[in-house]
C-alpha cells in the first residue's frame, strides 16, 4: 500500500508538486505520468526518503516515510532513474550486500537465479565499475526484486535496457502486482504505461490533470470514439495537456494595449 496525502514540495518560490493525493492498493500497478518537470521524480524521491515534503504525508506499507523511516524503507524495493552502484563491488557482492540488509536467509540460490535470468551469470564476479549502463540497470532491478518486498517503487526503469530485457522487466512488474504486491511506476514510455498499468495519474507542473483507469481517462477527455478499444494513452495524455494549456491561457490576464 502507498498513500500520498496532500503532498507538496516547494523549492523557494517554485511549487514542484501541489497538493498531490493518491493511493495504490495491493495488487495494483499504478503509473505516474508527465512531461519533464511535472513532479514525478520529486514525488518518488519523497516516497523513498530522499526529499522531505514541504507539506502533506507519504506512507509506504502503513509507515510514514519521514516519521518511521527504517520500517518504511524495509518495506519497499526501489529502482532509481540512474543506477548508482558501489563500483569496487562485484555484481554478486552487491546482491549479497542487499540480501544482508534485508536479512534474507541463504540467498545464493536466488542470486544465481536472477543473474541467469538477466544473462549476467558470466559477469557476476566482475566489478560493477566495468559494467555497461544496461548491465548496471539490470543489477539495480535485481537488487530491488531480490527481497520480494510488499512494495516496489520504480523511476524510469527501461533506460539502457535491450529489447529482451525491457520485455522481461515489463512482465516482472505485472507479475509482481498480480501476486498481491504494490507497484508504483514512473515512465516516459506511454505504450509501456498503457500496457501494464491498472490506474494512472497525469501530472503537469506539479498539478494533477487526470487520474483513473484508461477508460476513466478517456471519458474525462472525451476520446472514447476512436475505436472498439478506445483511443491510446498518447492521445489522452496530449488532450489533457492541451486542456490545461487552454485553462492557463484563459486565466492569464491580458497585457497592456
Amino acid at each position: 500500500m502507498i498513500e500520498v496525502q496532500e503532498f507538496g514540495k516547494r523549492y523557494g518560490r517554485h511549487d514542484a508538486v501541489q497538493r498531490l493525493s493518491f493511493t495504490v492498493a495491493p495488487g495494483q500497478l499504478f503509473g505516474l505520468l508527465g512531461s519533464n518537470g511535472a513532479g514525478k521524480t520529486t514525488t518518488i524521491r519523497a516516497l523513498v526518503g530522499l526529499t522531505r515534503p514541504s507539506r502533506g504525508q507519504v506512507r509506504v506499507h502503513g509507515h510514514d516515510v519521514w516519521r518511521d523511516p527504517l520500517r518504511a524503507k524495509a518495506s519497499f524495493g526501489y529502482i532509481p532513474d540512474r543506477p548508482h552502484l558501489y563500483g569496487k563491488l562485484t555484481g554478486r557482492e552487491t546482491l549479497r550486500f542487499v540480501a544482508g540488509l534485508h536479512r534474507l536467509p541463504d540467498p545464493e540460490r536466488e542470486i544465481d537465479r536472477w543473474l541467469e535470468y538477466f544473462r549476467l551469470s558470466a559477469f557476476g564476479n566482475e566489478l560493477t565499475e566495468t559494467y555497461s549502463h544496461g548491465m548496471r540497470q539490470k543489477l539495480v532491478i535485481i537488487a530491488a526484486l531480490l527481497p520480494q518486498c510488499p512494495v516496489l517503487i520504480v523511476d524510469e526503469p527501461m533506460v539502457g535496457l535491450d529489447p529482451q530485457a525491457a520485455r522481461q522487466v515489463r512482465e516482472l512488474f505485472r507479475d509482481y502486482a498480480d501476486r498481491g504486491r504494490t507497484v508504483l511506476l514512473t515512465t516516459h514510455s506511454l505504450p509501456l504505461a498503457e500496457a501494464v498499468c491498472d490506474r494512472l495519474v497525469v501530472l503537469d507542473q506539479g498539478r494533477v490533470l487526470g487520474e483513473g483507469s484508461m477508460d476513466q481517462l478517456r471519458a474525462q477527455t472525451g476520446t472514447v470514439q476512436g475505436g472498439v478499444s478506445g483511443d491510446s494513452l498518447e492521445r489522452v495524455f496530449f488532450r489533457l495537456l492541451e486542456e490545461e494549456q487552454r485553462r492557463q491561457a484563459t486565466e492569464t490576464p491580458a497585457g497592456p494595449a
